[in-house]
């Protein structure tokens, strides 16, 4: 077996501390490499002085070459490397632990255990759908500026407020259809709003004739206009996120905790971009 290669395929497998001797020709100076199941290299080589030889035979040396005999390894044949990667791994059952309240033990829950949503408040289904309701119409005064003003920093404006309350809107129904709620406010939950004219509106909204009169706008009116119906309209959408945190049990899932105090920073954040801009008019 004067190849290096050769070696390989006769080592045998060794599991244990202590085995039966078993035995390897090898040469003194020969490099065993062996190629591990990541086809990493593991190189080594066999010298005479690391191990507890026996004479070939009577004693003496045979040709430079030894016998290895009763030593102690961790090599394993690369036939049977393979075979092991083929047994099937048991895996370990998860073990889910609920931590107890201030004063009381932690409880091992059985591995089948789900995680549930948390109960919903009323309250926090009715913001989500108002809110709905409240941000299609912020769209929809900034779809009319396009083709009603010229105003770069307004247009970029509207673009932001246009791109930012679509993405809510689409989380807000995504919110309320993993509840099973609707995304619709249902008529017994219009307290509060106007209702005078038969129409929903909730805080902050504009009404049928301040729309109308910014649909007939045109230039530096529209933008007047716009500016002023939209600060209206955000300042409404702060009165809805301090009504739902004054509400008792509501804005206490993480989700929309998240989301209405992001509503109430951005929109705080655009009612000053928008009374600056207001004051730059002659």
């Amino acid at each position: 077996m004067g190849e290096i290669g050769r070696h390989i395929l006769a080592l045998p497998v060794l599991f244990c501390d202590k085995v039966n001797a078993k035995q390897l020709t090898i040469s003194k100076s020969d490099e065993v490499i062996m190629r591990s199941a990541g086809s990493r290299l593991l190189r080594f080589r066999a010298l005479a002085s690391k191990f507890d030889l026996q004479r070939a035979s009577s004693g003496k040396v045979q040709s430079g070459r030894y016998r290895i005999a009763g030593w102690r390894s961790w090599l394993i044949a690369p036939s049977t490397l393979a075979a092991l990667l083929a047994l099937p791994v048991c895996a370990q059952q998860p073990v889910v632990v609920q931590p107890g309240a201030p004063g009381q033990p932690t409880r091992t829950l059985p591995s089948s255990t789900r995680a549930a949503l948390p109960p919903s408040s009323p309250k926090d289904v009715e913001f989500m759908q108002g809110m709905i309701m409240h941000h299609a119409q912020a769209v929809e005064m900034t779809a009319l500026i396009e083709s009603h003003t010229q105003n770069k920093g307004l247009r970029l404006l509207g673009a932001r407020i246009s791109h930012s309350q679509s993405d809510e809107i689409n989380f807000m129904k995504r919110w309320l259809a993993t509840r099973g709620e609707p995304d619709t406010l249902p008529m017994r939950n219009m307290s509060g709003m106007d209702m005078s004219t038969h129409q929903m509106l909730m805080p902050g909204m504009l009404t049928a004739k301040q729309m109308e009169a910014l649909r007939k706008a045109k230039s530096e009116e529209f933008d007047h206009l716009f500016l002023t119906g939209m600060i209206q309209h955000h300042t409404g959408a702060l009165i809805m996120v301090k009504d739902l945190f004054d509400t008792a049990g509501a804005g206490q899932d993480a989700e929309l905790f998240n989301f209405a105090t992001d509503v109430d920073s951005g929109q705080r954040a655009e009612i000053r971009i928008m009374q600056n801009m207001l004051g730059e008019k002659p």
